[in-house]
């Protein structure tokens, strides 16, 4: 999964390095008197960079269209059997990951049906209603998508215990979001 990082245009940029002691990740450098990306895997995305380049040489790439394919998106609102749950690779995230993660759209929603939810605040055990979805559908795959946050643990749980419910072999992979947005770890995938 790839993700957002700021692009520096050669033109515009007079090599004041205001950007360089801005970025607290090391991530630009002076190359032949222009500021550069040089650590690529450094850049966290969040453009402190931005606000202080005197040339508007910094850019950050802004994502122009959603990858949302059906509607409703919270899990206490979708219908059971909606039309766009056959042969789908669902998508269980946690509604404040798409916060966290700035990529979010095109890292994970692409081709997934995305159902959207927070135990804390909906105080609901989501597995019933995931264990219909997957055994009155032909679901192909499921990710979660969680925060590292201990709340988020209900959400995976809930997609856990309704597989498990669901009688069905179905592919399923974890991603954990940290509360800077960053991807935690390397997909879990059962």
């Amino acid at each position: 999964m790839g993700k957002q990082i700021i692009k520096i245009d050669d033109e515009k940029c007079n090599g004041c390095q205001l950007c360089i002691s801005s970025c607290h990740k090391g991530a630009i450098a002076m190359v032949n008197g222009k500021a550069k990306l040089v650590r690529e895997d450094c850049c966290d995305g969040l453009g402190n960079c931005l606000s202080v380049c005197p040339m508007e040489a910094i850019s950050k790439p802004v994502a122009t269209e959603t990858m949302l394919s059906q509607w409703p998106v919270q899990i206490k609102l979708v219908p059971v059997n909606a039309p766009f749950f056959e042969n789908a690779n669902l998508l269980v995230s946690a509604d404040c990951a798409a916060y966290a993660y700035g990529n979010f759209h095109q890292d994970f929603m692409q081709d997934k049906i995305t159902l959207i939810g927070c135990p804390k605040l909906d105080e609901v055990d989501y597995s019933e209603k995931l264990t219909a979805i997957l055994k009155g559908n032909n679901i192909k795959s499921v990710m979660v998508v969680r925060m590292e946050l201990h709340c988020c643990e209900e959400i995976e749980n809930a997609v856990k215990k309704s597989l498990q419910n669901s009688g069905k072999a179905i592919q399923w992979q974890i991603e954990t979001i940290s509360t800077n947005g960053q991807i935690l770890e390397e997909s879990l995938v059962f």
